[in-house]
Formats: structure tokens, C-alpha cells, sequence
């Protein structure tokens, strides 16, 4: 189990990935209408503003999903029951923790978790 230090310095990362996440979604949405703004000259100009308009979008949706995640962990350490997997209850090593400081699940829960959606999308 992670001491106190060790979640205090996980939670100003999360933190910190929190304002910078953010900073990147407001950026995409002024990115994206200014694309809209943009007037296409012909049929290309008009799928480049699609595919950039798209790209930005997929960036910002794949930001919004990670900060979701980020907010749980911050709920996670404010109540007490950070570091600890989802799935099956047992300790998230702290090496873990440090790699991705939002991880819901032990590495071999992790596991099965990918399995399941891959089958769930397949």
C-alpha cells in the first residue's frame, strides 16, 4: 500500500495532468471552430477541414475519457480507497501507480479486463 507521501506526490501529478488536459480540450474546441470558420476552397480543401476537424476531435474525446479516469483517482484518494484494484480488491503495486497514477486495476486484473472488451468489441 502506497504511504502518505506517496499518494500526496501521486495526486499533485494527477492534478497537474488534470490543468493540462483541460488546457488541451479548450485548445482542440478553438482549433475545431476555427477549422469550421475556415472556408474550403474546393472538394479538398473541404475533406483536409474533415480530417483535421476529426483528428482534433478523436484527440479531445481519447482527453475527455483520461480525465474522467483522473477525477476517480483524485475521488479515490479524498475517500480513502486509492490504490486499490477494482476488480478484485488486492493492492495496486506502487510501481504501477507511478506509471499511470489513475490505474483502476491490478496488473492481472488489467489483463483480464482488455481480454473482455476486446471480445466485447469483436
Amino acid at each position: 500500500m502506497p504511504n502518505r507521501q506517496q499518494i500526496d506526490e501521486l495526486k499533485k501529478i494527477l492534478v497537474l495532468r488534470k490543468e493540462t488536459i483541460l488546457k488541451n480540450i479548450n485548445g482542440s474546441r478553438d482549433n475545431i471552430d476555427q477549422l469550421k470558420a475556415q472556408e474550403a476552397k474546393d472538394e479538398l480543401d473541404h475533406a483536409e477541414l474533415l480530417s483535421n476537424s476529426f483528428k482534433e476531435g478523436m484527440i479531445a474525446n481519447h482527453q475527455l475519457d483520461e480525465l474522467k479516469q483522473i477525477e476517480e483517482a483524485i475521488k479515490k484518494i479524498d475517500d480513502g480507497s486509492y490504490g486499490t484494484c477494482s476488480m478484485c480488491g488486492v493492492t495496486i503495486p506502487i510501481g504501477r501507480l507511478k506509471a499511470k497514477p489513475f490505474a483502476k486495476f491490478c496488473t492481472e486484473c488489467r489483463e483480464v479486463y482488455e481480454n473482455e472488451q476486446t471480445k466485447k468489441n469483436s
